[in-house]
Parts: structure tokens; sequence; C-alpha cells
């Protein structure tokens, strides 16, 4: 009873308290900010070697500097995560089992415990190791304390009192497994439900060095709960508060580094020199002057893009960005293995709808419009195309199947529907035209990409994305 009080008294707690739970997170996230800065490298790995654009003159930083700044863009990068991805979890380290680091972690564990297990078996016992672990053992379930836990606090620190416990083995007096036991039960207070299994596993471990390995085991994703509770609990407060965060962090990096945007710079240039051109050959009358008369041509004055129009012209253009010879913007570098997944699921449903959009106009209106066809002949081209993403993948060779395929499959639905099967002409017409859609310049291929379409003509684009979502759930 007094177990799941305590449990709901933390939960209730918990949401009142997410100072304290911020400062849980901090503590435990340090594992994962080496995942995040390996995600950031990885994602500026393209924009080595790359030309940078041109920028300010170079200023000379200390390394206190450098430091500051890396710890700031991993914090950044961090709540960034947090807040993009809902599913952000921070899960325990697993070392590889042929590593080096997990081949030296396993020895040297072993022979800790190997130490221990001597000491405890000598005659007196020699505790001093011992002790120290059941000071560790304190400061983590202290540290799982919220300010309102008084009680648990008190009583922790009153069983586990390092001093008494020192007194009590040099006079023979200290019983390990009472207090082990006391230990087992508080991490059953404190741990969340689904660590129950494994708390009550350690009731049945008699032996105390197994016993304290297995605690501290258990201690370690408590810790690990505990991050995620603290991340969960700060979503909201972060995604209320990300945009102007994230502002001011990158304001001081620009502060410091004065170059450290000069591919956002170049990135959105590109894209505001789109729209001018695009709005200089509208403005421009097809005469240059009036007709007839010897004055030179009045310059019409072009109007200054909208900042709406050139950031949704500089997204499109990362439908469609180089990664490997390009560099990546700066202030989106965070999410560019989104943008990358996001752009090959969008080569996928547009190569999908191409070949869809080709076979349609080939086959009868009657053939076209039964729903039950059209989902088998997507299946049939999303399973050619399953291997897209990889870098073997050769987009030639698997129209060249999907044509073959297509070919017998409109066929056969063609004479089953009472109407004759494609003719040899028809057949070898079909084919080309789903071979043609490898080129990026085919006709019917720039019509359903996206990303491909000019920036006044946003309802194209729209209505491109309807065909793709149309086409791939079998509706068209």
């Amino acid at each position: 009873m007094s177990e799941n009080l305590d449990k709901s008294n933390i939960n209730e707690a918990g949401k009142s308290k997410s100072n304290d739970s911020e400062q849980g997170l901090e503590d435990a996230v340090e594992s994962s900010e080496g995942a995040l800065q390996k995600k950031i490298k990885s994602g500026s790995a393209s924009t080595q070697g790359a030309q940078r654009p041109p920028s300010s003159p170079p200023r000379f930083v200390t390394v206190e500097e450098l430091v500051e700044t890396a710890k700031g863009v991993t914090n950044m990068a961090l709540a960034h995560e947090i807040v993009v991805n809902g599913n952000f979890r921070i899960k325990p380290v697993e070392l590889p089992e042929d590593s080096l680091e997990k081949r030296v972690k396993d020895i040297v564990h072993k022979a800790f415990w190997d130490c221990l297990s001597v000491q405890l078996s000598e005659d007196p016992p020699a505790y001093d190791h011992a002790i120290k672990l059941l000071g560790e053992i304190k400061e983590t379930l202290l540290s799982f304390l919220l300010p309102g836990h008084t009680r648990l606090r008190n009583q922790i620190r009153e069983v586990l009192d390092l001093d008494l416990i020192q007194q009590e083995a040099e006079h023979g007096a200290l019983d390990i497994s009472k207090l082990a036991e006391f230990i087992i039960g508080m991490m059953g207070t404190l741990c969340a439900p689904a660590r129950d299994e494994e708390v009550n596993k350690l009731k049945d471990i008699k032996e105390i060095v197994p016993l304290f390995r297995a605690m501290f085991s258990v201690l370690g994703l408590m810790k690990v709960d505990m991050a995620n509770f603290a991340v969960s609990s700060i979503r909201p407060h972060l995604m209320q508060q990300s945009v102007e965060y994230e502002r001011k962090k990158f304001q001081e990096l620009l502060e410091k580094q004065p170059n450290a945007l000069d591919f956002v710079t170049q990135w959105l240039e590109e894209a505001a020199g789109d729209l001018a051109d695009r709005t200089c050959g509208r403005a421009l009358p097809a005469g240059g002057g009036a007709a007839g008369s010897g004055d030179a041509p009045v310059p019409v004055p072009v109007p200054v893009p909208d900042a709406a129009a050139v950031q949704d012209r500089a997204y499109l253009r990362l439908l469609r960005w180089d990664h490997l010879r390009r560099p990546f913007p700066e202030t989106v570098l965070m999410d560019q293995a989104r943008f990358q997944e996001l752009q090959l699921q969008l080569e996928h449903l547009t190569i999908l709808g191409a070949v869809l959009l080709v076979t349609f106009s080939v086959a009868a209106p009657g053939v076209s419009s039964q729903a039950d066809f059209a989902e088998k002949l997507k299946m049939t081209v999303q399973i050619l195309l399953t291997d897209m993403h990889l870098p073997s993948f050769h987009l030639e060779d698997a129209l060249t199947a999907i044509g073959e395929k297509v070919c017998v499959e409109v066929s056969s639905r063609l004479s089953l529907c009472g109407f004759s099967p494609l003719t040899a002409d028809q057949e070898t017409a079909l084919k080309g035209q789903i071979q043609a859609v490898a080129s990026p310049d085919d006709p019917v291929r720039r019509i359903v990409e996206p990303g491909r379409c000019l920036q006044r003509d946003l309802r194209l684009v729209d209505c491109s994305l309807s065909c793709i979502l149309l086409f791939s759930n079998g509706q068209l």
C-alpha cells in the first residue's frame, strides 16, 4: 500500500516540478550528447572539400570560446531533437560485442567485482569497497527524489548513514543483507512500473557481490527512466520557447563567428534570385519600348520577392538538394537526416506516380478506373522500387523490369475485361515511356515532381503532391 502511495506521489509531484526534472535530464543525458554530436558531424560531413561562399574576414578565437560554442550547439541540437521528435527517448548505451571498448569495460568490471568478492571473503571481511558502493547507491536514490519527498529522503539518510555503517563494520556488526533488503524496497518504491519485474528479481539473489552488480544495473535503467520522464515533462515548455531559443543561439553563434551562416545566406539568395528572374521575365514587355519610337526601352522595376515566397522557394530547393556536393544550410543542418529521408520518399513517390500516370494513359478507361487494378499495379511497382534508397540500386534496370511487368499486367486485365490486349507497338511505346521516366527532364516526371514546379505555380505543387498521394493510395 505504501509503495503504491509513494509512486502516485512521485507522479503527481513530477508533473509540477519540471525544474528538478530538468536537472535530472542534465545529469542523465550526457551519454546521448555524443550520439547527437555524431549525427551533426555526419550531417555536416558533406561540407568537407566544398568551396565556401564569400564570407567575412576570419577572426581568431580562443579554445574556451570554441568549447563554449560547441556546448551551446550541442544543447540546441538536444532541445531541437526533443521538440521535433515526439518519440525521442534516451536509451542505455549498448556497446558492440566485438568492440575494444566493450572488452576493456568487461575486463575492468570483472576485476572490480572480483576484488570486492575477495575482500568480503576475508576473515574478518573487509567492507571498504562495499561501503563506497553503498554511498553511491545512497546518492543515486536521493537523486530520484523531488523536493516534496521529505519522508523518503530522511528514511534513506537514516538507514544508509555511512558513518554508522563504518562503525558497525569495525565492530563486526554490519548486516549487508539487511541493507540490501532496504535498498531493494526503496528501489521498488521509486522505480517506474515497467521496472517492477527487474526489481523483484533482485530479491531472489542471495550472494552479496552478484546482488550489488544487479542493483547497479537496475539503478542505471532507473536513471534512464528518470531522464525520459524529465524529457516528457519539459517538452511542452520547450515547444513554446524553441523558436526564440534557437534564434537566440544562432544570433550568439553569429556574433562569435560572423561567417557561421554563410551557407544559409547563399541558399536564400539563390531562392530569391530564382524568384527575381521569373518575375523579371514576366515584367519585361515583349517589344522592349514603344512601337515606332526611337527612345530607349523604359526599364520596368522588378518587384522585391516576398519573404514568405523566398522561404517557400528555398524549402522547395531542399527537396532536390545535392547532399554529396553541396553543404547543407546551417539553420536546417540539425534536420538534414529528415530532409534526406523526405527527399528519398518524394523521389520514390515521384517515380511511382509517373509510371502509373503513363500506364493509365495507355490503358482503356474502363480498366484504369478499376480500384483493384490500380492497387495491384501500385504494389507491383512499389515492390520493384523497394531498394531505391540503396547505393547499388540502378533506376534504369528497375524501370526496364517495371515496363515488362506492367505490360503483362495491363494486357492481362484488358483481356479479362473483354478488350484487346496491347499490341507489340503499344507495348514498345509503353516500355519506352516508362524507361524515359529515369531522366530528371522527362516531361511526365516534371509534372509529377513537386520540387521541379515553378514558384509562381504553387497550386501545381499542391496538385502534384495530391496526385502522388492518390497514386500511392490506389485511388487514381
